[in-house]
Order: C-alpha cells, then structure tokens, then sequence
C-alpha cells in the first residue's frame, strides 16, 4: 500500500510518498515558485546558433532557454526530412513561437525545450501533432498491448499521438476517450492564449505537486492519502472524484502537538535519507558524492561481518546497497551519470546478481533510468533522466 502525506506549511507544500512505511518519493513546492517543467510557453528567437544546431529562445525567464534543432523538426521520425537541415532555415531571430520546457534550468544552463509537445491525463499522455500511438512497455501482455494500440487509434484523428499509460491496463475505451477529450480542451485553450499574447508569455504550467502524485500513482481503491490542510484537501478531493468517484477520500490530519511529518517518522527518514553517509540495515553503509558532471556511491561493509566467507559477505552487502541505491536515487531525484563502487567481488556470478537487483529494483522508478553495466574498473555506471535539480532537504 502506498501513503500520500502532504504537509502545508508556511506557504510551503511537501509531500511524502511512502510505500509500506518507507520513504520512495519526497518534494517540495513554494507556490510562488513552482517549477516550469512540462510549462507551455509562447516565446521569441533571440539567437540562431547554426555551428550548434540550436537556437536560444526568450520564454521571459531568468535565463533563456535551449532549443535544438531535433526539438523543432517533426516529432514522429518517420516524417523528418533524411538530411537534417540547418536550424537557420527553420528558425529567424524576432521568430515567435510556442514551445514546452522538456528540463528545468539547472546551474548555469538555462531551461530546455521542445515543439514535441505532450500533456499529460490520467491514462493516456496527449501528443497533439506527434501522429502514433504508442503502450506503455510495463504493459507486458502482448493481447492487452495489441488492444490499447488499436483502441488508441480508433480515438486519435489527424496528426495526433498517444502514448497509452501504464495505469491504462484493463481500462474501458469510454474512459480514456474522456481523458483525450479533457486534454483536448486543454490544447485548444494553450493555442487561444498563444493567438491572444506576445512573446515572452507563459500559456500553460502543469499541476501542484500534490495534484501530479494523485494523477500519475495514486489509485484510490488502494492507496491512502492523508493532508493536515483542509483547503488542500477539497482540491485532492475533487481531483479524486474525476478518477474514481465512489472510493474518493482524502484523510485530515489535525493535531496540535506535532506535524504531520512526525507523526508519520518521515522527517527522520529526510534526516536519514539525505545525508551524505547513510548506513544499511545490515552494517554496511553507502556515500553520495556530487560533482557538476556526475554523480559517485561508494559502497562499504562498514560493521557487517555476518558472510560465511569474504565473497558472500562482500555479496551480501553489495545487494543490500543495490536495493537502497534505486530508493535513494527516487527520493533525493538523482539524474545525469552515475557512477557505483560497489565492493569488489570476485565472481562475475554475483556481479550480475548485484546489477539485476538494481535493475529491478529501478522498475519501480517513474523516471527513466538504464543500467549501462560494469567497467574495466569494476565501476557499476548507469544513468537517469534529469530534468530537475537534485532535490536538497528543506
């Protein structure tokens, strides 16, 4: 069972996800600084960049954003010319144009963005001019994947695409042609407000952090969801209504002498989970280096002792570490290159023992990950899709 708990503090909104008591999923939201993530914006060339194949484009933020030249052609490859042309003959400075932020700024680079533009519902994720449906690869059973497609297709027209979410298994057409039809409507009022405005003009931000957790993991038949603010609390639950009205319920939580996050241990699990060492149940304990390219976990036995000889024992750590690693990479939001030291093993057996718990692990993940495999070195590399800032503990 999964638990929402949300937090409202001092305009400040934080939520926990928590499977079976633990921690998987932690954020933090400032309304007044809400992320631009999956923003539609409409915004004006201020530079074309031939050398580069990309463009920077004004989307009235701090720093401009990067356009490149494969975010401008079409977005189904089949129909993009076999020679990529120049982005110059695509693009003009003083150009407007509406586009979507695909990564938020981070450090010194301003924003990416697209013209491949997606909103996401419920079900389904809307591409209006993308032209293919696609199935979620979670979706394993082929029967159920060959019915989603083509029911994917009955619904679209024109140049629209769909990608069929995970959650969609086992869903009824009439219900995911309610969601295309809200996403619709949702596109035709980002296309008014870009005929109505001048660049640099923000036509569309996504949803709260708490409204995002309800829409893409929270199933009310059996999850739980639990906010110590009542405002907060009406607005998940008219969210909840439009996903299953008869098991909608948000529970409040009210108490005097101790917040939310307490009651439920998860600000010890913050203290524990984001600090740079952090020890595994069995003894052994993991270290988190940052560095501007990538990300290093050094993992040591600490006080384990308990193999029957060095190669378990060695093993048996390492697999502990696996699992914690795929959980900490979700909560603290770790993306880009990452580089795993586990201890040496000897037996390339366990080797790959270790790799596919990690992978497995990682299933569970919302956000992209792959696994590249072991170096030369005996260095475990794998990436993550980043498209924020590493999280930090408020």
């Amino acid at each position: 069972m999964k638990q929402m708990i949300v937090q409202c503090q001092q305009q400040m909104t934080q939520m926990a996800l928590l499977e079976d008591g633990r921690l998987v999923e932690y954020a933090a939201e400032l309304p007044r600084k809400r992320g631009i993530l999956g923003s539609f914006f409409k915004a004006r060339v201020v530079n074309v960049l031939p050398g580069m194949q990309a463009a920077f484009v004004d989307i009235g933020q701090r720093k401009n954003a990067f356009l490149y030249v494969d975010d401008v052609l079409h977005a189904h490859l089949d129909k993009q010319p076999r020679v990529k042309p120049s982005i110059s003959e695509l693009l003009k400075v003083g150009q407007e144009i509406v586009v979507q932020v695909l990564k938020e700024a981070v450090g010194s680079k301003g924003a990416r963005v697209t013209t491949h533009f997606s909103l996401p519902g419920r079900w389904i994720v809307y591409m209006p001019r993308a032209d293919y449906v696609a199935v979620s690869k979670k979706i394993e059973r082929e029967g159920e994947r060959t019915r989603l497609k083509a029911m994917g297709e009955q619904l679209r027209t024109g140049e629209e695409g769909i990608i069929i979410r995970t959650v969609s298994e086992e869903m009824s057409i009439e219900a995911i042609e309610n969601d295309l039809d809200q996403l619709r409507q949702q596109w035709a009022l980002i296309q008014r407000k870009a005929g109505e405005c001048s660049a640099p003009c923000e036509l569309h931000r996504d949803l709260s952090i708490v409204q995002r957790l309800i829409r893409d993991v929270f199933t009310p038949e059996q999850d739980e969801l639990v906010i110590d603010s009542e405002e907060q609390a009406k607005d998940a639950e008219i969210m909840l209504q439009q996903i299953g009205p008869a098991k909608a319920h948000v529970s409040i939580f009210r108490s005097a002498e101790e917040t939310i996050f307490n009651a439920y241990g998860i600000n010890e699990q913050l203290e524990r989970d984001f600090a740079r060492k952090v020890w595994l149940q069995g003894g052994g304990y993991i270290v988190i280096d940052h560095t501007e390219a990538l990300t290093v976990i050094d993992v040591n036995t600490g006080k384990f002792t308990g193999g029957s000889n060095l190669e378990e024992t060695v093993t048996r750590t390492n697999i502990e570490a696996a699992e914690e690693i795929a959980r900490l990479v979700r909560v603290r939001d770790i993306g880009g290159i990452i580089i795993i030291d586990f201890i040496d093993m000897e037996q390339e057996e366990n080797r790959r023992e270790v790799s596919s718990v990690l992978e497995a692990r990682l299933k569970k993940d919302r956000t992209k990950s792959y696994v590249v495999g072991w170096t030369r070195l005996g260095l475990l590399e794998m990436t993550r899709k980043k498209v924020r800032e590493e999280k930090t503990l408020v």
